[in-house]
């Protein structure tokens, strides 16, 4: 290797070690700030998963009473629609046995004593 190269390497490996040993209190110090954030930041992320919990709990109420209350909509339909054909049915049992009467009443009887 040329005299000119290792001088070079040498040059470049001293720059930065200077520069690692110049920088390393400054790291040590936003390592230790760091350390104590993340304390403070796992707090205030937990509340606010506290609160995100309680939102999407309160969300999902809202919903549940929403559909409850469709569905309990949708029931009283339903319960109407079947009275109505109850009474559509009644009136067609009632046509029918007046009808009914009708051929009876009007059918010539025979046979027997009919004079």
């Amino acid at each position: 290797m040329a005299p000119e190269i290792v001088i070079a390497v040498i040059t470049a490996a001293s720059v930065l070690g200077a520069a690692v040993v110049a920088a390393l209190p400054a790291l040590l110090n936003s390592l230790r700030r760091t350390r104590n954030a993340v304390g403070t930041v796992e707090e205030t992320v937990q509340a606010q998963g506290a609160e995100t919990r309680a939102a999407t709990i309160d969300a999902l109420d809202a919903v549940g009473s929403r559909l409850e209350a469709r569905f309990n909509a949708r029931i009283d339909d339903l319960r109407d629609d079947i009275d109505d054909v109850r009474e559509d049915i009644t009136r067609v049992r009632e046509w029918q046995a007046g009808h009914d009467a009708e051929h009876i009443i009007a059918r010539p009887r025979t046979g027997g004593d009919a004079a």
